[in-house]
């Protein structure tokens, strides 16, 4: 299933080419999630899970995947977590190290997340994960 991703983490209808349903996606599951987390960054596992078609326990672990990673600043607000996503880190592939994981996800974001994106890169890579 091929979700398009807007301003919530709110998976759209399927997209149909010809007819068919394409079964693949450009996107992992991790940059999937990371997507989702820099769209809202106040998202539940629950709302992740859904956007991305895959289990809370898996968003749970992706999100871990992520955080240990640095590329993702977990904060607790209340009951909620809340997500910052640390743009100016690097690709995690050989091919693409030469671009910030922001520079990639400013590509499939609109421009009022585009902006917060924006707002962050410099001032969360210095945080501590």
């Amino acid at each position: 299933m091929v979700f398009v991703f807007v301003d919530t983490c709110k998976p759209l209808p399927e997209i149909w080419y010809s007819g068919l349903v394409a079964e693949w996606s450009f996107l992992t599951k991790h940059a999937a999630v990371l997507l989702c987390i820099a769209q809202d960054p106040g998202a539940r596992l629950r709302d992740i899970a859904a956007a991305v078609d895959i289990t809370e326990r898996t968003a749970h672990g992706i999100v871990v995947d992520l955080a240990e990673s640095g590329y993702v600043v977990k904060t607790r607000e209340g009951r909620r977590n809340r997500y910052q996503v640390q743009p100016d880190l690097p690709l995690h592939t050989p091919v693409g190290r030469q671009r910030p994981v922001g520079d990639v996800l400013a590509l499939l974001m609109d421009g009022s997340n585009k902006r917060r994106l924006a707002g962050q890169r410099g001032r969360l890579s210095r945080a501590a994960p």
